[in-house]
């Protein structure tokens, strides 16, 4: 596809965007939201169940979506060459629907070679610098969003299941200590919320069970895409607890105890939430 022909893609879904927008400001639905059984696993829940009838019709709908914006940027860095070695993603991996389908399923995963678990983001810049010899992404930036969104939605519908046994094991018990730790001046617990309180109200918000299957996802607050690390830094400072930096061990064990708390939830990225 050339670049006039993705520009044009592009405007074509702002504009269906737009006009989805202004029909939730009117007050209607984009479409009528679909069934939200198939974002239940046994007692577990997707966000999805939680979310207000636009928010989940704006999700079903791919053009409604606003977080395709990213997908179509990820679809386009993923046959850019870049860095000294003249490679991008697709010279090794080819397509992308192919060879990365289930990949969001099994991250973070436990790498050998660093003797601890590594994130989606992290194998990325891992393939940038010694593949691609390119520079790594900035974790929040919109390259890594867009790379991280497009390389998981090859995997949606996928049930997740994280491995959290053998070399994973000690990683996986730290980030449910994390998970279960209060913390902060408030003494609140990621528990607290999200397995306490989950379905009750806290202020405007509706709680969820705080599950991670639709990451990246495009969050109405923050009217961009962001990542699961930015949502464990928020919750922190919700807290009044400083947050830790993206990428940080104690997140990325953290994300691989929230993954196996969602066990058989499908992958929804891009998933929109309120």
């Amino acid at each position: 596809m050339g670049i006039e022909q993705q520009g044009l893609k592009r405007h074509l879904r702002l504009g269906t965007i737009i006009m989805a927008l202004i029909g939730v400001g009117l007050g209607g639905s984009i479409a009528n939201a679909g069934s939200d059984d198939k974002y239940r696993a046994g007692d577990r829940s997707s966000g999805y169940t939680y979310a207000a009838k636009e928010t989940r019709a704006m999700q079903d709908d791919d053009f409604a979506n606003p977080a395709y914006i990213w997908i179509d940027q990820g679809e386009a860095l993923w046959s850019t060459a870049e860095g000294a070695a003249g490679k991008s993603c697709s010279t090794c991996h080819d397509d992308a629907a192919d060879t990365m389908k289930g990949v969001a399923t099994r991250y973070p995963a436990y790498d050998k070679s660093l003797g601890k678990m590594k994130s989606t983001e992290q194998q990325i810049n891992i393939c940038r610098v010694k593949q691609m010899q390119a520079k790594p992404f900035k974790w929040e930036s919109s390259q890594m969003l867009s790379m991280t969104a497009y390389v998981n939605s090859q995997s949606r519908g996928m049930a997740m299941n994280v491995k959290v046994d053998g070399a994973a094991a000690p990683f996986f018990e730290k980030g449910k200590a994390f998970f279960n730790e209060r913390r902060g001046q408030l003494n609140m617990a990621c528990k607290n919320c999200h397995e306490d309180n989950a379905g009750n109200m806290a202020r405007a918000n509706l709680l969820s069970e705080g599950q991670s299957t639709g990451f990246p996802l495009y969050r109405l607050k923050w009217q961009k895409l962001g990542s699961i690390h930015r949502r464990f830094r928020g919750c922190n400072k919700n807290v009044r607890a400083k947050p830790y930096g993206y990428g940080s061990d104690e997140y990325v064990n953290l994300e691989l105890y929230v993954g196996w708390r969602g066990r058989g939830l499908p992958i929804e990225t891009p998933a929109v939430r309120n």
